[in-house]
């Protein structure tokens, strides 16, 4: 028999077992199959260089960004303008903190997804029949002042560290969403003013070692419901990105992010932009930590197709909806294979 989970989170489970406990345990059919996994490199996720965005080679880096957005969904930058030691900086934060006594993280302890500063474990404890192997610290940051007094103040030097970061990778963002409603024919201003006030949340992944990572996932495969995601991975592989029907694992390069198209992206660009399923899966050697800084509109945003975009030979695909709908629709029925975007597409569509 399989240990039985009796502890909130996975971080003070997993250690010292030698057998994932039972809850953990997916369906054969529903299973990584590691053993089937292409290794990845350029030419399979783009490498692109931002330092062309603000020189002469500006029209060739757009259209690198578009051409990655329309045909894989996701993309590698390097030379993106965030200092190699802030980027060290947040993922020392991010293990001090999983480090930490459990008394002192459970403090931040909610299984509310509508919380937006939280600890938690899995993907949503209230609807969920199999658990995951992660545990994850989330929080909203933007705009930082409305938030920053939630977030922990332990490791001491958290909220000034993690706020740093949230500005500059937000600064980032824009220059990316700038690009990208470039590469679509729109106005490069076009995509930031169609997401109300903005929205920007975080999440620090902790996935410890597992004793049977071929029995689970750390998240199993999944689109993003946001407009586009800032990933940043330790140095420990476990990305695998879903490429004409096989899965690509996406190994770290060091000081590069990792950049993937969301759901709102895919409406917005009425299904030009791709949002791409992924999955993170875990191994037996070692602890793995992952920071996506997932951005958004803010809840009550109108997303639709742009107008620009649609005409006689291209109908909108989705209808328009608030964000706010869609974000508790995804939250709530937990991560499928099924994209989420399929509830809300037109009838023709």
């Amino acid at each position: 028999m399989a240990p039985v989970a009796t502890k909130l989170l996975l971080t003070d489970l997993a250690s010292g077992i030698d057998r994932v406990p039972n809850n953990y345990i997916r369906p054969e059919a529903d299973r990584p199959n590691l053993t089937e996994i292409e290794a990845s490199d350029a030419s399979t996720i783009p490498l692109i260089d931002l330092q062309g965005l603000s020189g002469p080679n500006r029209d060739d880096v757009i259209r690198q960004i578009g051409q990655a957005c329309q045909q894989d969904g996701f993309f590698q930058i390097k030379n993106h303008g965030i200092p190699e030691e802030m980027v060290q900086a947040i993922l020392n934060i991010a293990r001090e903190f999983f480090r930490l006594p459990e008394s002192e993280r459970l403090k931040s302890y909610s299984d509310d997804p509508s919380k937006s500063t939280r600890l938690s474990t899995s993907f949503n404890v209230k609807t969920e029949k199999v658990s995951n192997w992660r545990d994850f610290l989330r929080l909203h940051c933007y705009p930082l002042e409305e938030y920053m007094h939630e977030w922990p103040t332990n490791p001491p030097s958290f909220r000034k560290e993690v706020g740093e970061y949230c500005t500059r990778v937000r600064d980032l963002v824009l220059k990316l969403l700038e690009a990208i409603s470039e590469s679509l024919g729109l106005d490069r201003d076009y995509i930031s003013n169609n997401l109300g006030k903005h929205g920007q949340h975080m999440a620090m992944n902790y996935y410890p070692p597992c004793p049977q990572p071929e029995l689970t996932y750390g998240l199993p495969a999944h689109t993003d419901q946001n407009l586009i995601t800032i990933l940043l991975q330790d140095d420990v592989p476990g990305l695998h990105v879903l490429r004409n029907g096989k899965w690509v694992a996406v190994n770290p390069i060091p000081n590069t992010f990792i950049v993937n198209i969301g759901d709102q992206m895919q409406v917005i660009s009425n299904d030009k932009c791709k949002s791409i399923l992924h999955r993170a899966v875990v191994n037996c050697d070692r602890e793995r930590i992952s920071i996506p800084t997932f951005y958004c509109p803010s809840p009550e945003a109108i997303i639709e197709p742009a107008l620009g975009l649609i005409d006689r030979e291209h109908p909108a695909v989705y209808r328009s909806f608030k964000y706010e709908d869609y974000y508790h629709k995804f939250w709530n029925r937990g991560l499928e294979t099924e994209c989420c975007l399929d509830m809300f597409k037109t009838l023709s569509a």
